[in-house]
């Protein structure tokens, strides 16, 4: 039995982050802000990108914000059963972080906030918890930019993952010789190291952290 969902095109979906039953698809850039100022700035004729959400198990699609010329999407969320975006509008110079409740089917503005605000949008992403916007810099650095302004230096293979309480939690990896894996936990008033553990993160679609060693 097939079931024809209309999306305009968008044929690739995963599951949206922190959520069982939404996916999400995009046309271009995969909600990469970095890659997407690239193509604003070049005057590429992709100027512009459509986000999309499909609801499991009824197939309804749902497109919060039309697309707008300079305006791009980035990795979207589900936090506090709400979707979450991140859009970033060129023209306007703005970064906005928006929650789209489907009950009622509204778009709130969580916050507006100055592209200038980070260097470029190199790995600009909303991560948990609580919601944030941040950007892991090339230059082994950590930026949380919204609710509040924090620099973290990391070392060269971390990769930030997500916050739990005053804890911030990244993943690493060594050859040394043998390949192995390790979380590391750092605090998240001062980013010195607090522990380390062998294993990685999975986090489930229920919002559930499994520790796989």
């Amino acid at each position: 039995m097939f079931r024809q969902i209309h999306t305009g095109g968008i044929c690739y979906l995963e599951l949206l982050e922190g959520s069982s039953q939404w996916y999400w698809g995009m046309d271009c850039t995969g909600g990469d802000l970095y890659e997407a100022e690239e193509l604003f700035t070049d005057g590429h004729q992709v100027d512009r990108t459509r986000l999309i959400f499909i609801h499991h198990p009824d197939g309804k699609v749902v497109e919060p914000i039309p697309a707008r010329k300079g305006q791009y999407f980035g990795r979207p969320l589900f936090y506090e059963n709400k979707l979450i975006l991140l859009v970033a509008d060129f023209l306007e110079k703005q970064l906005h972080i928006l929650s789209y409740d489907p009950e009622t089917e509204t778009v709130s503005i969580l916050a507006t906030l100055p592209r200038s605000i980070t260097e470029d949008c190199y790995n600009l992403q909303l991560k948990l918890s609580p919601l944030m916007l941040v950007r892991q810099g090339q230059e082994n650095t950590l930026e949380i930019l919204w609710p509040v302004q924090k620099t973290y230096a990391m070392d060269l293979r971390e990769s930030f993952r997500f916050r739990q309480e005053d804890e911030l939690y990244f993943e690493t990896w060594y050859e040394d010789p043998d390949y192995r894996d390790e979380i590391v936990i750092r605090d998240f008033h001062t980013g010195d190291v607090l522990g380390r553990l062998p294993g990685i993160l999975m986090t489930t679609p229920d919002g559930q952290v499994w520790m796989l060693d």
